[in-house]
C-alpha cells in the first residue's frame, strides 16, 4: 500500500470509524483483579533481547532493569530525572574528578548475599573487558584508564580508576571534571552484576550465560525476577532484601511484550493492561479529544534517526548521504503520520535549550533541489544507476509507515528505489550490531541530561556507533570535552563535534520525540521523566477506583 493511501486509512480510523465509549460489562476486568492483588500490568513494546545488563542496549530492557537492579545512585521518586541515593547512601567530591561513594551496610542481593563495593569493582571490570564486547562499555570511559583497558592497550585493571577502599567504600577517579557523573550513573551500564552467580554458570564474558534465566538471576533492585515466559510476559515480584523495601507498595509487575501498538492499545481498551508503552499515531488525537484523563504526552530527550552503513560502496560518498537527508520532508511526516507534537530535528541533540546547549547546530532541512544536485554530482543524475537497497526496521507499525513515506520521498525527489525489510527486535539489534544493513531506523534516548549522551557514541570504535563512520577530529573534540572544566568551553567543543557529525551525515535525524501513552486512573505515583527513567518503588495501585469500568471500549469487530 502506498504510504499516502495507508495514511488515509489510518486517519479514517482515528477520525470517525472507531467508536469510543465506556464499557459497562459484568465480566471482571483483568486489571481489576490484578489491582486487588497489587499486581501492575505494563505494556513493554517488544520481547527483550537479554537480561544481561552488560550486553543489553534497548529501551524495553531498560524498563525491566529499573525493577531488577539499582546503581550507586537511583532515580528520585518525586523527580526521576534527578539522582538520589541508591545502593550508595551518600557520596562526596571536591573537584568532580575524585569521587567517594559510601555503600549501605545493609545492602543485599535478592538472594540475601551482602552487596559490597567489591561487587561494583568486579562489575565495572566485566563490562570493560574487551572479550565481552559490551556496546555500552563507553559509558564508563569517564573513569581514568577505562577506555584504554577496554581497547586492550592497558592490561592491568588495577590501573583503572576504580577501587574498593573497604567493603562499603568505593572510590572513582575520572579523566577530568564531570559534574554530570551522578546523572550518568543512573544508567544500567553502571549497575552491579552478581559475581557469585555469574561465575557459577561459566565465564564472565559469556554473552549467552544461563545466569539471566528465571531461577538463576539475582539483582539488587526493588523487585526480583519471578518468571520469564518468552514472548508472553516477564514477571517480577517485590524483593524483601531491598534496602528500601518498606516503601515498595506494588507486589508484582508483569511486563507484557506487545510489539504492535495497535494490539497494545486494544489490550488497554479491554482492561488487560494498566498502561501502554505507546499509542498508535492515528489514535492520539482521538485520545487527546475524548480521553484526556488517561492520556499522557510529554517531551523526552530522544531522537528518531536512520543509521547509514558508510562501508557500503554507494553510501561511502558524503554527497549521497546528504542527499538522502535533504530529500526527506520531516514536517510532512510529523503532520501527516505522527501528529503527536513531535519536533522536526534541527540537529541530533534533542531540545538543546533544555540542556543549556546553545552551540547545538541547526542545519537539518528539506531541500529536494539541493538533494538532486548532490546526487547528480555523485554520479547518479535522477537516480540513474543507483543500487537498490532496503531500509531495515524492527517490527512496528509506526516504523513501517515512516519507512513507506521515506521510500516514496526518495523515489519522488531522488529517483531511487528502496525496499523495506523488517525483523523482530532481537534479530534487528544483531543485524545493526553486525552492520548487516544499508540504512536502518534507530532511536536514541538520553541516558543522562547532557549533549554528550547523544554524541559520545559516534567516536571511532564505540560499541553503539554501528555505522562504520570515523573522524579523528571528532574523536579529539569529544576527548577534549571530557577534560574541559569550563562549562561554556566544554559545550562549545561538543557543538563543534556535532557540526562535523552532521556535515558528514553517517546518520539522518528525523524528529525529537514526545512520549505518548495511555494509563488507567488507578495507577498512581508515575512521574513524567524526560529521560524516561522509572522509580517503580514510588508507584502504587489505588484500590478506590477498582469498580470503574474499562476506560474505552474494544474496537468493533468490523474494524478489529
Amino acid at each position: 500500500m502506498k504510504w499516502t493511501t495507508r495514511l488515509l486509512v489510518l486517519a479514517a480510523l482515528a477520525g470517525g470509524l472507531v467508536c469510543f465509549h465506556i464499557i459497562r460489562s459484568n465480566r471482571p476486568l483483568r486489571v481489576n483483579e490484578a489491582t486487588k492483588e497489587d499486581t501492575l500490568l505494563l505494556g513493554n513494546a517488544t520481547e527483550l533481547s537479554t537480561l544481561d545488563i552488560h550486553v543489553a542496549t534497548g529501551q524495553p530492557e531498560h524498563m525491566v532493569f529499573a525493577a531488577l537492579f539499582e546503581g550507586l545512585v537511583a532515580p528520585d521518586v518525586a523527580n526521576p530525572d534527578k539522582p538520589a541515593p541508591g545502593a550508595a547512601a551518600s557520596w562526596e567530591t571536591a573537584d568532580s574528578i575524585n569521587w567517594t561513594f559510601h555503600l549501605r551496610p545493609d545492602g543485599k542481593w535478592s538472594d540475601g548475599t551482602p552487596l559490597t563495593a567489591h561487587d561494583f569493582v568486579w562489575s565495572y571490570q566485566r563490562i570493560l573487558t574487551p572479550a565481552l564486547g559490551a556496546q555500552y562499555a563507553s559509558m564508563l570511559f569517564p573513569i581514568k584508564n577505562a577506555e584504554e583497558f577496554n581497547k586492550g592497550t592497558l592490561k592491568d585493571f588495577t590501573q583503572v580508576g576504580v577501587k574498593a577502599l573497604d567493603d562499603h567504600t568505593l572510590q572513582l577517579t575520572l579523566v577530568g571534571p564531570m559534574p554530570y557523573l551522578l546523572g550518568m550513573m543512573k544508567h544500567y551500564s553502571w549497575f552491579p552484576v552478581p559475581r557469585h552467580v555469574i561465575e557459577k554458570f561459566g565465564s564472565p564474558t559469556d554473552r549467552a550465560s544461563r545466569w539471566t534465566k528465571a531461577g538463576n538471576l539475582v539483582g539488587n533492585g526493588p523487585f526480583a525476577l519471578k518468571e520469564w515466559r518468552f514472548t508472553h510476559s516477564l514477571t517480577v515480584e517485590k524483593n524483601p532484601y531491598y534496602w528500601d523495601a518498606g516503601v515498595v507498595r506494588i507486589k508484582k509487575i508483569v511486563f507484557v511484550p506487545i510489539a504492535s501498538d495497535t494490539t497494545e492499545e486494544r489490550a488497554f481498551r479491554d482492561g488487560q493492561i494498566h498502561s501502554t508503552f505507546t499509542l498508535p499515531n492515528p489514535l492520539v488525537q482521538e485520545y487527546a479529544k475524548n480521553h484526556k484523563d488517561v492520556l499522557t504526552s510529554e517531551p523526552i530527550l530522544s531522537v528518531y534517526f536512520y543509521r547509514i552503513n558508510t562501508t557500503r560502496e554507494m553510501l561511502k560518498d558524503v554527497r549521497v548521504r546528504k542527499a538522502l537527508s535533504l530529500a526527506i520532508d520531516r514536517d510532512g511526516i510529523i503532520n501527516n503520520i505522527l501528529r503527536a507534537g513531535q519536533k522536526p530535528s534541527q540537529g541530533l541533540t534533542p531540545y538543546p535549550e533544555s540542556l543549556d546547549y546553545p552551540q547545538a547546530p541547526k542545519v537539518i532541512r528539506f531541500d529536494p533541489a539541493e538533494a538532486q544536485r548532490l546526487m547528480a554530482e555523485a554520479g547518479y543524475p535522477g537516480g540513474k544507476g543507483f543500487p537498490k537497497f532496503d531500509i531495515l526496521i524492527n517490527t512496528h507499525e509506526a516504523h513501517r509507515v515512516i519507512a513507506e513515506a521515506v521510500q516514496e520521498m526518495w523515489r519522488k525527489n531522488l529517483g531511487i528505489h528502496v525496499g523495506i525489510f523488517n525483523q523482530d527486535w532481537g534479530v534487528y539489534l544483531e543485524s545493526q550490531r553486525q552492520m548487516n544493513y544499508s540504512v536502518c531506523r534507530a532511536a536514541w534516548g538520553g541516558d543522562y541530561p547532557d549533549p554528550l549522551t547523544f554524541l559520545s557514541m559516534w567516536k571511532t570504535g564505540d560499541g553503539n556507533n554501528e555505522t562504520g563512520w570515523s573522524n579523528a577530529q571528532y574523536d579529539d573534540l569529544i576527548n577534549q570535552s571530557n577534560r574541559e572544566a569550563d562549562a561554556t568551553k566544554r559545550l562549545n567543543l561538543l557543538g563543534q563535534a556535532e557540526s562535523i557529525l552532521l556535515d558528514e551525515m553517517p546518520i539522518i535525524p528525523f524528529y525529537w520525540y514526545v512520549h505518548v501513552y495511555a494509563s488507567r486512573p488507578e495507577l498512581k505515583g508515575r512521574v513524567p521523566s524526560v529521560l524516561q527513567h522509572r522509580a517503580y518503588k514510588g508507584w502504587y495501585l489505588d484500590h478506590s477506583v477498582l469498580n470503574q469500568p474499562a476506560t474505552v471500549a474494544p474496537l468493533p469487530p468490523d474494524i478489529a
